[in-house]
Order: C-alpha cells, then sequence, then structure tokens
C-alpha cells in the first residue's frame, strides 16, 4: 500500500484485514498505523476501560523475535488497569500453550490521557490452572529504565501503542480470554 487510507474507519478495516494474514505475508503497516493515530486519537480520560482485556499482538515495527507477530505464537498483554496489574504471555498456540508460555507480570497505571506507566516485576512460566492452584515459576525483575506505553488508538477491537523505545504494536483484542483466568495471584 502506497498510501494510507484517508478515513479512519477505512484505517481500521485495513489494519484488521491485514491481521488475517500470516505474519510472513503481512506488508509494512506503519503508513496505516500512524495514518489511523492522526485520525483517532486514543482518549485514555474517556476511554480507560476498554484498556481491561487480553490483546494479541498482530504487527510490530520492532525486530527483537519477542515483540514480533509469528504464526505458531501467541503473543498476548493482559491487562486490569483498576487493579494496577498487567502481564505479557507468550505461549504456543494450540493445546500446549498453557504448558509452555513465558510471562512477565507487571505493575501498570494510567498517566494522562494517553500514557500508561509500566514496572515488570516477574518474569518466568506459569503454569495452566489445575482447579483453584496455577503452578508458578517467577523470579524478580531488575527494570534498570522506567518503562511506558503510549495508548495512541484504542476502541473495542483494536489497539495501537507506542513503546518507551519506539516501537509501534497493533494489537487486536480477544474476548474469548479474561484477565482473571491469565493473570498470577497478586
Amino acid at each position: 500500500m502506497t498510501t494510507p487510507p484517508d478515513t479512519a474507519e477505512a484505517c481500521r478495516r485495513a489494519l484488521l484485514e491485514a491481521q488475517a494474514h500470516p505474519p510472513p505475508q503481512r506488508r509494512d503497516l506503519r503508513p496505516v498505523v500512524e495514518q489511523l493515530e492522526r485520525l483517532q486519537p486514543a482518549d485514555l480520560d474517556r476511554d480507560r476501560a476498554l484498556l481491561r482485556g487480553v490483546w494479541e499482538l498482530f504487527w510490530s515495527s520492532s525486530s527483537q523475535p519477542w515483540l514480533r507477530e509469528v504464526a505458531w505464537l501467541e503473543n498476548l498483554q493482559v491487562l486490569d488497569p483498576e487493579a494496577g496489574r498487567a502481564m505479557n504471555l507468550l505461549r504456543l498456540r494450540g493445546p500446549l500453550g498453557g504448558l509452555a508460555a513465558i510471562s512477565v507480570v507487571a505493575a501498570i497505571a494510567v498517566q494522562g490521557r494517553q500514557r500508561v506507566s509500566v514496572r515488570f516485576e516477574r518474569g518466568g512460566w506459569i503454569g495452566p490452572s489445575l482447579g483453584d492452584w496455577r503452578p508458578e515459576l517467577l523470579a524478580r525483575v531488575q527494570q534498570a529504565t522506567p518503562a511506558w506505553l503510549d495508548i495512541t488508538v484504542l476502541d473495542q477491537e483494536l489497539r495501537l501503542c507506542r513503546g518507551n523505545a519506539g516501537t509501534l504494536f497493533a494489537l487486536r483484542r480477544r474476548p474469548d480470554l479474561r484477565p482473571e483466568d491469565l493473570l498470577p495471584a497478586a
């Protein structure tokens, strides 16, 4: 695509349609992301409740393998801003996803109309729920510098954001997953 669509709805459609293609076939979505950021800027003062949920990464400008989309891996971000909790979760697609997963748990706080501060606390493995018990092998994380996300577009289905290192992320809500089912015990 040489020029991005000129309406917010056309940009949203283009992004969500691109999500349906396997990662290697996706084009660079940066122009569409940047256009939608201009046309439909997020306002967390108004839409903070929309942050809560499980979001799956479908495009990233990063070259880091853990910040990119891969066909065989779910790259999830679990957000519960009212509880001040979040988690990044990488897990295999399919039935073994709950067994082969790596997570980083964080404390988050909304700070203004678009910024969410992130303080990584623990990382490691969180196993599947076994009744009321869930095995965890998490170690403390030493975060050297402050981290944050600027939520640039937010609606019921789509979230675009920029990380403190400048990476662009496009995520789609996963209505089939709930934060309380994935977040570890506080």
